[in-house]
């Protein structure tokens, strides 16, 4: 069957729909998601907070420190850091270099966003597999202050994993069929000519 024939027409044009006007329960769906993971950053984000000031305080003050406070502290900047990499995935708010938005040629800037994100989907999927194997390892060994089984650790932060290789390769899809949104002209720096 070559990709003329109307049947195959139809199923890219209702997938390029899916990314331009999605489903109300896909768009909910979305949200929801959405709203755990920044959920889960913001509580990891306030538990930093509130855990380092304690451990200041407990240099200045006539207490017993407490020992658990900077192990969940750091345990809180890996789950925040991972957690959230999905979403700043979805939302093109990730660390990148924006090169290929100053190339004028959209069919080169949809290529090479979709290699790209094709390139973190597979990362992410790499991940996820690694932390898989973690949870299921590590599940024994327990951190020193908390005893906290170490598989909590690695459990909380494949939620980010399995959300940036999901993101990434329907970012990749949205890219292919929909297109490269343009660039705005107030962000791409000027060219000049010699």
């Amino acid at each position: 069957m070559t990709p003329d024939t109307p049947s195959e027409r139809s199923l890219v044009d209702r997938l390029r729909a899916l990314f331009t006007e999605p489903p109300t329960w896909l768009a909910w769906l979305t949200k929801v998601v959405t709203g755990i993971e920044l959920a889960i950053g913001v509580a990891a984000l306030l538990l930093i907070f509130f855990l380092v000031l304690l451990q200041a305080a407990q240099r200045y003050l006539p207490i017993d420190g407490y020992p658990w406070t900077g192990e969940l502290a750091r345990f809180s900047l890996v789950w925040l850091t991972f957690v959230v990499a999905g979403v700043l995935v979805s939302s093109d708010s990730h660390i990148s270099i924006e090169m290929i938005d100053t190339v004028r040629s959209p069919l080169l800037r949809r290529v090479v966003r979709v290699i790209s994100c094709l390139i973190v989907a597979a990362v992410g999927v790499a991940l996820t597999a690694e932390a898989w194997e973690l949870v299921q390892t590590q599940g024994i060994l327990k951190s020193p202050a908390l005893r906290m089984p170490m598989s909590w650790l690695y459990g909380i932060s494949m939620i980010g994993f399995v959300s940036t290789a999901v993101r990434a390769t329907l970012a990749a899809l949205q890219y292919a069929l929909v297109g490269v949104p343009e660039p705005d002209e107030g962000e791409l720096p000027e060219v000049t000519t010699l």
